[in-house]
């Protein structure tokens, strides 16, 4: 699994889990899904993305998008 994946699938599961948290706890969560989705918009417009760099700091194997 590349950085790449990663990015899409820690976000995709950070999205999912606000939605399900501002449904069941408070609908406040939907800020931290405002927050994913303005990151991932940011990071397609730039090419910077903070958890790209953590994962190539671990080790991670780098992907197209985020090389």
């Amino acid at each position: 699994m590349n950085i790449d994946r990663f990015v899409f699938a820690v976000a995709g599961g950070f999205i999912l889990l606000s939605v399900i948290l501002s449904q069941v706890h408070s609908i406040y969560w939907l800020f931290f899904t405002v927050f994913v989705g303005a990151n991932l918009l940011q990071s397609s417009i730039t090419g910077f993305c903070p958890l790209a760099v953590i994962l190539k700091k671990v080790g991670v194997r780098s992907g197209h998008a985020f090389s």
